[in-house]
């Protein structure tokens, strides 16, 4: 039924233009298509690829349509094939031991060898019992703390209490500390690349509590598209959210420096656009850019009326995340402070934030 509709759409069309998804499967479901429908009489067919649903990138992938890609055709059938080859093997197994029905493919059955690796390692682990010491210091009121760092020059070793009440013991008595070394130095943090699936789901879990299957409705929400207002439709809010790769185009780098110019100092903004482009070994697709706003002048206070309060949550994630990764790197002063009591040495770190950069906008989580 779907065939004969698009052969009966193509008879009285002068171009058929296919958008499906820019990967090798997209490719392929391309090609699938172009066979059923191309003929004596048929319109010219056009491939054409976009990566945003954007005014913007739909005009420029119908203005660069070009001829099928063979090769990523190709490439293609020889993922399908591997996928058979292995999965007839491997889902048997599934059916015997899980569920009757599931399947295994290629990807599932290296997910299943690293889950399985990972749960052996565990299981040989041999635990073992270790102590650390620590002592409690104030200097003109002003709490710290200083870890025992070296016992007669040596990194320590305290296997159990017994060990730990020895030092304790030598170190009995003792009132005060005396600094025998301080080091300072400047650090700076670059701000992290624009998330691509596998960030975004592990952030909004850490920050936002959300589930991945929750994070990835919700992404799928914005990238369709949600109705902003009467004149403007609904609008396609952040690029596709199936990615393995964090890429940047210049036109969104370009409008996210251009936002930021005239919302911070221009020391805050980085030194030119970063692009994130991918290394040359790198093994992923790359059909999809990193997830970002479509439009970074589209800020989540001006959308946040027209979004549910868990759209808003991870929109501002998304927007905050990308427009950050444009921004200057955070700069903070280290100080090492060292306390040599002879045969142990007490060693305090500590560092302040010198100048904010990308960390005014966003801050990553971290888990405990």
């Amino acid at each position: 039924k779907t065939v004969a509709e698009l052969k009966s759409a193509a008879k009285t069309a002068s171009a058929v233009f296919i958008a499906t998804d820019p990967d090798r499967e997209g490719e392929a479901i391309a090609w699938h298509v172009e066979q059923q429908i191309k003929g004596k009489n048929a319109p010219p067919i056009k491939r054409a690829l976009f990566y945003e649903i954007t005014k913007e990138a739909v005009k420029k992938a119908l203005d660069e349509a070009r001829a099928i890609d063979m090769k990523k055709v190709d490439a293609q059938q020889a993922r399908r094939v591997l996928d058979r080859l292995v999965g007839y093997k491997a889902s048997p197994v599934l059916w015997k031991t899980v569920k009757k029905g599931l399947s295994a493919g290629r990807v599932q059955t290296v997910a299943l060898r690293l889950l399985v690796e990972r749960e052996r390692e565990i299981r040989a682990f041999a635990p073992r019992e270790y102590w650390t010491i620590a002592a409690a210091l104030t200097h003109e009121g002003q709490g710290f703390t200083a870890k025992l760092h070296h016992v007669d020059g040596e990194k320590p070793e305290i296997p159990d209490k017994a060990a730990a009440d020895r030092i304790l013991g030598d170190l009995k008595g003792r009132t005060h500390f005396d600094v025998t070394d301080i080091k300072r130095r400047e650090r700076r943090k670059n701000p992290e690349a624009p998330f691509k699936t596998s960030t975004l789901q592990q952030e909004a879990a850490k920050k936002l509590g959300f589930g991945s299957k929750r994070t990835m409705r919700l992404a799928q929400n914005l990238y369709e598209g949600v109705q902003l207002s009467t004149s403007e439709g609904a609008v396609g809010l952040i690029t596709y959210m199936r990615t393995d790769h964090a890429r940047v185009a210049e036109t969104a780098a370009a409008a996210a420096r251009e936002y930021l110019g005239a919302h911070y100092p221009k020391e805050f903004l980085a030194d030119g656009p970063r692009l994130f482009p991918a290394a040359k070994d790198d093994a992923a697709q790359g059909a999809h850019e990193g997830i970002r706003p479509t439009d970074p002048s589209r800020n989540p206070e001006s959308v946040a009326k027209y979004l549910s309060p868990e759209q808003l949550k991870l929109y501002t994630l998304i927007w905050q995340r990308f427009m950050a990764s444009q921004m200057a790197p955070a700069v903070f002063d280290t100080t090492t402070v060292d306390f040599d009591l002879g045969r142990y040495l007490f060693r305090a770190t500590g560092s302040v934030v010198k100048f904010k950069g990308f960390l005014a906008l966003y801050k990553e989580a971290r888990e405990e």
